[in-house]
């Protein structure tokens, strides 16, 4: 069946019969195909990769208060043309790109007046778009009230979606804050738990692979959400009323002219969506880094011994220990400024100079959007507390911050998170956010950002055992398919102790190997990374395992997929300078057989971690490796 009879067919399927412009845009090496289709006054698209179709007609446009920007529309004119750039990041997936795609920019018009660009681009394994909205003669801003923005997936299609949870509920009423689990291999037609689903959405066609999310989100937009209806399509949802504990619109303020973030489709094989970059393609810097941020490991004692681990001994133990493994930082968690206070945090601060090592402060986000109590609150919302805090931070000579706890997507808690970045970066500091919303190619746009949660993290390994049961399969083997694609992030895992706790003899217990720890070191991307280890692994750990997480790189140049599927097992190589580091961990409920297919690696020897030990294996010409990965283990190759 041609594409023209099938876009005739879905078209009537929608009550539109005539098309009246039907625009083409192929990815540079022509396997992508974005069909932009204008068809009674209204604006579809669809999408094919390697001639099949992966979106089919679906409506576009948006609602906003000085117009209906989705009918009743005229076609103006189609421009396309070529976009090439070439940039580097020290802090994401690949640390050069050379991005190229085609792009064309449809105008239309209503009642004679310009009111809509929307512009797509297609490279070799994404297609992306997004509006652009117009004054009307003396109206020089609007509110835009929802988007007509629709995915119509084929049948056929499964999901490997988290479900958004409903607002003001969870722990001290702080959702929604990205941290469900995934659903693996779900039908299509469903709503998550009648909220919709968080991005990135992984789906898997008939004929392959499609994620589906956004990026270029700041302070003059919200951020988004996937809704699922019942046949099978899906539409951008913006926040809910109740998220911030009901303060402030679920509406975007825009000045006119004005863009919206960029929608993005990631589709073919798994390889690329692995290694699309197109979260950071489409944005720019947003402000010049103050100074050289400098990125690396850390230790992190609350994931061990909770709240009780934040004193000062504590804290200057796990100095010492941050020290003796060669890391960069600790993190000093929530409650510090009760358990230790300001002066004794400069002391410890001076301490860790002395040893090389830097620290991070948790700090509440907290204003009147949820109920979580940790302290220091009241600051990070506060511009001239929090820059009075942040000038004493840069004073004692403090790497960082964590602030946690947000209050949902609505735009001014998308402004917050901005000013929070701004402000950082004028005093010399890196941020990592928790109980948060997705990265949206925050890594190019804001240069002290390192890092976000956004993800069903380590911390419940402590508190449930359900979930150390599950963790290979819920984490390892989902994580890098899904929110690790579009952003850096913040898991702080690598435990090698057997228990989650302080004396490493009870309490919540690990079932992963040592070497799925190893494993999701590479697997989990994050230029800074506190992994959840404890001082007594200098001596209760194998010896080979302390010393692989002492050298790991957080900072790649390449990445590529190996072979896996999502919530079943996953193997994934990235690149350090001039060494590889393949990494896998097994999620099926029993030992994984594989032939792994490895031509980034040399012929020769290799280091082999594998059944909780150390080895050399060999590489042969044809760069192909068997392996027998254990249920809830790992496997790493390094060269």
């Amino acid at each position: 069946m041609t594409k023209k009879i099938l876009t005739t067919m879905m078209l009537a399927i929608l009550g539109v019969l005539s098309v009246q412009a039907n625009n083409q845009l192929k990815s540079p090496d022509g396997r992508l195909m974005v069909d932009f289709i204008f068809a009674g006054g209204r604006p579809y698209y669809q999408v094919f990769y390697n001639g099949s179709i992966y979106v089919e007609p679906s409506p576009l446009g948006v609602v906003t208060n000085i117009g209906d920007y989705t009918s009743e529309l005229e076609l103006k004119e189609v421009k396309t043309g070529e976009v090439k750039e070439s940039y580097s990041l020290r802090n994401i997936k690949r640390s050069h790109v050379n991005y190229v795609a085609n792009e064309m920019t449809v105008s239309l018009a209503k009642k004679g007046q310009q009111v809509m660009d929307i512009t797509f681009r297609a490279s070799n394994r994404d297609v992306a778009f997004r509006y652009t909205l117009y004054p009307q003669k003396e109206t020089r801003s609007c509110i835009i009230e929802r988007e007509a923005t629709t995915y119509k997936l084929p049948a056929g299609t499964t999901s490997f979606c988290a479900p958004q949870a409903k607002p003001m509920t969870g722990f001290a009423r702080t959702a929604p804050s990205y941290e469900t689990r995934y659903g693996i291999d779900e039908p299509i037609g469903r709503n998550g738990w009648g909220n919709g689903y968080t991005f990135p959405c992984l789906f898997r066609t008939t004929e392959g692979w499609m994620l589906i999310s956004e990026t270029g989100t700041d302070g003059y937009y919200v951020g988004c959400r996937l809704l699922g209806e019942a046949n099978g399509q899906y539409k951008i949802g913006f926040p809910q009323q109740e998220e911030n504990n009901g303060y402030g619109p679920t509406t975007v303020q825009m000045a006119l002219p004005g863009n919206t973030p960029w929608r993005t489709i990631t589709l073919g094989t798994m390889s690329n969506i692995i290694e699309t970059t197109v979260p950071w393609d489409l944005v720019q810097p947003k402000y010049k880094a103050s100074r050289n941020y400098e990125y690396g490991k850390g230790s992190w004692s609350w994931i061990i011994g909770m709240d009780g681990s934040c004193n000062f001994d504590e804290q200057k133990r796990y100095i010492d220990f941050s020290a003796a493994m060669g890391y960069r930082s600790v993190l000093v968690d929530a409650l510090w400024d009760k358990q230790i206070g300001y002066d004794r945090i400069a002391e410890l601060a001076r301490y860790g100079k002395t040893k090389g090592v830097g620290l991070y402060l948790w700090y509440n986000s907290n204003g009147a959007w949820n109920d979580a109590p940790q302290s220091p609150k009241g600051i990070m919302d506060n511009t001239a507390r929090r820059r009075q805090d942040m000038k004493w931070m840069q004073e004692n000579g403090i790497l960082g911050i964590k602030v946690d706890f947000f209050g949902g997507d609505k735009q001014t808690t998308m402004k917050l998170y901005e000013d929070i970045l701004t402000d950082a970066n004028d005093y010399g500091l890196l941020v990592i956010f928790h109980g948060c919303t997705l990265p949206r190619g925050w890594e190019r746009m804001y240069p002290n950002y390192a890092a976000s949660e956004a993800v069903l993290a380590s911390e419940n390994l402590h508190f449930g055992q359900g979930f150390c049961n599950n963790e290979a399969r819920d984490c390892g083997a989902m994580y890098p398919y899904t929110r690790n694609v579009v952003g850096s992030m913040d898991f702080g895992g690598s435990a090698l102790n057997k228990f989650y706790d302080a004396s490493n003899t009870r309490g919540t217990r690990r079932v992963t190997s040592d070497i799925y720890a190893l494993a999701t070191a590479v697997l989990f991307q994050s230029a800074v990374q506190h992994f959840a280890l404890a001082p007594n692994n200098l001596t209760d750990a194998p010896e080979w395992a302390i010393d692989f997480l002492k050298k790991v790189p957080t900072t790649w140049d390449d990445v590529r997929f190996v072979s896996g599927t999502p919530g079943r097992y996953v193997v994934l190589a990235r690149r350090s300078g001039d060494r590889w580091y393949v990494a896998g961990i097994n999620a099926i409920g029993k030992p994984l057989e594989l032939t792994l297919t490895l031509p980034m690696l040399n012929e020769g020897d290799a280091q082999l971690y594998l059944n909780n030990q150390l080895s050399t294996i060999k590489i042969s010409k044809k760069r192909t490796v068997k392996v027998n990965i254990p249920d809830n283990g790992g496997i790493v190759i390094c060269q």
